[in-house]
């Protein structure tokens, strides 16, 4: 699967993907840091890459309909801290439903993923 993790993730968040065996790349390995959520998104869609953060703005689907983009994953942790979005990110990996995601939208929390796909 090919993903982009948001800069406000951090960089373990992409190791976990790359080590699951994903094509996985940070904003900041390719330059983006700082870069505004357009660009980011331009950027993301371009390369049909799923986008993995935790800026809820990524998840109105007036903005990004489901069925329309390549997909997004918000990770959503209780208290927001390293760890907490690196266990969401290995949590969603045990899965094994990435693929499954392209093109949705997936709210993953301590509780489970919620999927909404067009």
């Amino acid at each position: 699967m090919r993903i982009k993790v948001d800069e406000d993730l951090p960089a373990a968040v992409a190791r976990a993907f790359v080590e699951a065996g994903h094509d996985a790349l940070s904003v900041a390995d390719e330059g983006l840091a700082g870069a505004d959520d357009a660009r980011l998104w331009k950027v993301a869609q371009s390369e049909r890459r799923l986008l993995v953060t935790a800026d809820k703005g990524f998840a109105d689907i007036r903005l990004h309909p489901p069925g329309t983009h390549a997909g997004i994953v918000l990770l959503r942790a209780e208290q927001e801290s390293r760890r907490a979005y690196i266990r969401l990110a290995q949590a969603l990996i045990r899965t094994g439903a990435l693929e499954r995601l392209a093109g949705g939208l997936a709210v993953v929390t301590p509780r489970g993923t919620r999927v909404r796909r067009g």
